[in-house]
């Protein structure tokens, strides 16, 4: 485990880049759009460098949330995952700079124990918070390495290292975990999900037009009545349909979810790569979340996407819970997946290696959906309604779901 540790190390020391608020170029643009111009003279330096520090400040938090004094904000989206309370924002940090990120502190409302940290060049931590001090178990995902290797062994193998190691507090989950390794965070769109092909996935253009054709009626509504318009993509792995969300200029907000710290890296890497992104006005944030415990308000996302993701969803029945509490009234959710028939193999090595025993699903490496019914039965036990649940089935295992709240 020493060596385990060790080796993990030397990833962890990699620079996460996630949460995206503007550059100081498109500060500075929008400043000079909205404010009076500063006129600079030899008396008054020290005293316009300070009011434009604020002026910066206060458009930094206008992108984040709803403007308010004192440099605090309360975000119209975020709460807290535990509470649901709101959380309020306060930035900490250089502001100035090309490179200077600014860090984010945000405290929950009814519990100033609980607050969460983040950084305009990273992404918001909404994970759990970093003054918690209950004692609670440690994921794998701390350990890239091992994370991996894990989810390549048998089952018991899974159970005796993860579990009933030297550390009696560490916590290994396949389908969440094998996500936290940078490896597969470094390959998922370099093949990896390319190969989703096989089992009739229609390929990320195809499957992006389908989601925006299917939100287009709830962003058309919101926009001809003067509101905001939300859009979720959880579970956003390497940022495949945050870019195209963003891109599309078909939404006033994007939000790009994910639990892995890795994939949020990756993803943040190739966000500040796309030229397009950087010109555009779409506010676009990363969160570190669990689906399972939804960062935002109830009935406040219009549009929610979960690209090749519920099959990695440990707590499926709460997650799926969460995303229709979270949805507002007539807002959708769209999401591919597969269906068990394309992991048959990978579960019968499971249960063959778990001595021809069925495998704890806390330890199978996905979630084996095994009919379009057992799909729509997780979803209507959720809280959506069965004549708005619509269940399609693309080639041999690919499956598109849509739901309105």
């Amino acid at each position: 485990m020493k060596l385990y540790a060790a080796a993990a190390l030397v990833f962890l020391s990699h620079v996460a880049e996630s949460f995206v608020l503007p550059t100081k170029a498109s500060v500075t643009s929008t400043l000079s759009s909205t404010a009076e111009p500063l006129v600079e003279t030899n008396d008054d330096t020290e005293e316009l460098k300070k009011q434009k520090r604020q002026q910066l400040k206060q458009a930094l938090l206008g992108r984040i949330g709803s403007s308010s004094s004192n440099n605090f904000v309360s975000d119209p989206l975020l709460v807290d995952p535990m509470t649901k309370e709101p959380l309020s924002i306060s930035l900490k940090g250089p502001i100035l700079g090309s490179n200077a990120g600014v860090r984010l502190t945000l405290k929950s409302a009814s519990d100033s124990e609980r607050v969460f940290g983040g950084r305009s060049d990273a992404y918001i931590n909404l994970l759990e918070p970093i003054s918690d001090d209950e004692e609670e178990k440690t994921s794998v995902s701390t350990s890239p390495i091992l994370s991996s290797l894990l989810t390549l062994t048998p089952p018991p193998v899974r159970s005796l290292i993860a579990n009933v190691s030297s550390d009696s507090n560490l916590e290994y989950i396949p389908m969440r975990d094998l996500f936290t390794s940078p490896s597969v965070s470094y390959a998922y769109e370099r093949g990896w999900r390319q190969g989703f092909a096989a089992a009739g996935f229609p390929g990320a253009d195809k499957e992006f037009d389908m989601a925006k054709e299917y939100f287009a009626p709830v962003i058309d509504k919101k926009r001809s009545s003067g509101e905001e318009n939300v859009v979720v993509d959880m579970s956003c792995a390497t940022g495949l349909f945050t870019r195209r969300f963003t891109k599309s200029g078909e939404y006033d907000r994007v939000i790009a979810c994910d639990y892995s710290d890795s994939m949020l890296t990756e993803a943040r890497r190739r966000i500040r790569a796309d030229s397009e992104i950087a010109s555009s006005n779409t506010k676009l944030d990363l969160v570190r979340c669990d689906v399972a415990k939804i960062p935002f308000k109830t009935g406040s996302i219009d549009a929610f996407h979960a690209g090749a993701a519920m099959h990695c969803w440990p707590e499926i029945e709460k997650s799926l819970e969460e995303i229709h509490r979270v949805l507002a009234p007539g807002g959708r959710y769209f999401a591919s997946t597969f269906l068990g028939t394309y992991f048959q193999n990978v579960a019968n090595l499971e249960k063959t290696s778990n001595g021809g025993n069925d495998v704890e699903q806390s330890m199978q490496a996905f979630q084996y959906f095994p009919t379009v019914d057992g799909l729509r039965d997780l979803l209507l036990n959720a809280g959506f309604d069965g004549d708005k649940v619509d269940i399609e089935v693309i080639g041999s295992a690919c499956v598109i779901i849509r739901c309105e709240k």
